[in-house]
This record gives C-alpha cells, structure tokens and sequence, in this order.
C-alpha cells in the first residue's frame, strides 16, 4: 500500500462523505496557518443518524488507505463529529452547528482545495451511477 499525502487523504475523506450524501462538502487547506494540521474538511449531514453514517464511511476508507483516526469526537450527540486524522481534520456537521460554529468564515483566508466533479455536485455522482 501506497502512503497517501495529506492532500490526498483529505480528497479521500470528502469523496467518502459525499458518497454518504455529505452537503456542502469542502476542503480548506490550514498548513499555513496552523501547525497541528494541514486540512480541514468540512460537510454537513441532515440528521444524527447521517452524521454517524458520514462519519463511519470517513473512518472505514481512511483506515482502508492505511490511516487510523488518532481522535473521534462528538459521536454521543451526533450533531458534530471531529474526525482527527494529524495533518488531515474531518468536522461533520448538522446544519445548525455548521452555521453556529462558522469554520469556513473563521478559515477564510485558508485557500479551498478543489474538489473533483462527484464530490463537489453529489447529482453528478448519481447521474453516472444510473
């Protein structure tokens, strides 16, 4: 198995949240500006239940890709999920908590990474799945 960069891992992680139907899924890159970790991705789920799920798939690809999660957070109420990964940091939102904590406001000098087609348009996935 091929070690996957930070940049990478964050394109994975926001590839499994958006095949778990994560909204407003993007990647914010902190490396300047922080020296504990070099990305963020931020999505949003609907519901506790979504926010696990999103989790979960998060973990599962990231571990298959040979990255365990040094910290998971939030799990009990459901509402965000942190995800910690070292130089790649997951938070999963409800939509509250999202426009509550504002991260992407907070970070908005860090420059978004782009995301590829099926991440960045969840219809673009299901459209070339059918």
């Amino acid at each position: 198995m091929i070690a996957l960069d930070p940049k990478d891992l964050a394109l994975l992680a926001a590839d499994a949240a958006a095949e778990k139907k994560a909204e407003d899924v993007i990647i914010l890159d902190v490396a300047s500006t922080l020296v504990i970790t070099e990305y963020f991705v931020l999505c949003t789920g609907r519901t506790d239940r979504q926010v696990r799920t999103i989790a979960d798939e998060v973990e599962a690809r990231l571990k298959a890709a040979g990255r365990a999660p040094i910290g998971r957070e939030g799990e009990r109420e459901g509402r965000w999920i942190l995800l910690d990964f070292a130089d790649v940091v997951v938070h999963i939102f409800q939509p509250d908590e999202r426009e509550f904590y504002r991260l992407e406001r907070l970070w908005a000098d860090a420059p978004r990474v782009p995301l590829p087609a099926e991440v960045a348009n969840p219809s673009y996935r299901e459209a070339t799945e059918a």
